[in-house]
């Protein structure tokens, strides 16, 4: 039987702003943690309804920033179906120790945020500046991933900081939201091909690339066929986005299994499933229910 399905991409938002302030990277905050938040308690009802084992919690930085508290809390509190992917200041001098104590407390990964709902256009200048190389190399030693929510003008950077740390599992978050209109053999997303022979740097599959391969000549058939024959479904992670993107978990993982519904069983299996066991392997060592 396939394994249940482990959610990559989710975020928490609590109902106490008093305990939880809010602190939205880009100074205000998004529409969506507004409009529908999701609490740990929730998120916990919402992955047993969909039948998802456990799941990723990404620090909601378009609400909280760099304050990781919730997501520490939650994690600490049902460590058999989550863990944490905290973001920090990398450039702030004190950014390694800032680091460890969030990864004392559950954290097993780290998101770096250059774009977003809150962030128009995209801050490029700092991601591959030296002075977050200190950071880049605690990852390296701790054997976390580090995500990037960024675009497809970042991957230049994406190939400076995959080549100086090689140990480092990259992952980009929306498979770094290449253009796809032109169809196969999508030559536009050429700079996102490239990073194939990077063998650390890993695509996250979420429901921004699901509709982006529905756009012109695109087809979800055509190019997750192209993206698991150029990376391998072993570098390739389902994510929900959840609720961040609208509908419910359930929902949301219908149509990734719907995008991924031509692809053999073992590829499934690691989209699904064991690539995010890769990635996170502190997720193997508890069992599915808390």
């Amino acid at each position: 039987m396939p394994s249940s399905p482990i959610d990559t991409h989710t975020h928490v938002i609590s109902g106490d702003d008093a305990r939880y302030p809010r602190a939205p990277i880009g100074g205000h905050q998004s529409d969506w943690s507004k409009e529908r938040p999701v609490s740990v308690e929730r998120m916990i009802a919402a992955m047993d309804a969909a039948g998802v084992a456990k799941s990723v919690l990404v620090q909601a930085s378009t609400c909280y920033g760099h304050d990781n508290s919730y997501v520490a809390d939650a994690v600490a509190a049902h460590p058999s179906r989550f863990t944490g992917v905290c973001s920090i200041d990398v450039l702030a001098p004190d950014a390694c120790d800032v680091l460890r104590s969030w990864l004392g407390k559950g954290f097993t990964g780290l998101r770096l945020f250059t774009t977003g709902s809150t962030m128009p256009g995209q801050q490029l200048g700092w991601l591959d500046d030296p002075k977050s190389f200190p950071v880049w190399e605690l990852a390296s030693e701790r054997g976390i991933p580090i995500c990037l929510q960024m675009t497809a003008k970042a991957i230049p950077q994406v190939v400076t900081l995959a080549t100086r740390f090689p140990k480092v599992c990259v992952l980009l978050d929306h498979f770094a939201r290449p253009s796809l209109e032109d169809g196969p053999p999508y030559a536009a997303a050429g700079s996102l091909w490239e990073l194939a022979k990077f063998q650390n740097v890993y695509l996250k599959a979420t429901p921004h690339t699901f509709a982006a391969a529905r756009q012109g000549k695109a087809t979800p058939d055509s190019f997750f066929r192209r993206a698991v024959d150029v990376f391998g479904a072993r570098r390739i992670a389902w994510g929900s986005n959840f609720p961040a993107a609208a509908g419910t978990l359930a929902e949301l993982l219908a149509l990734a299994q719907e995008a991924f519904a031509a692809h053999t069983a073992e590829e499934r299996e690691w989209i699904f499933t064991r690539t995010a066991l890769t990635l996170y392997p502190s997720l193997t060592t508890t069992s599915s229910r808390a």
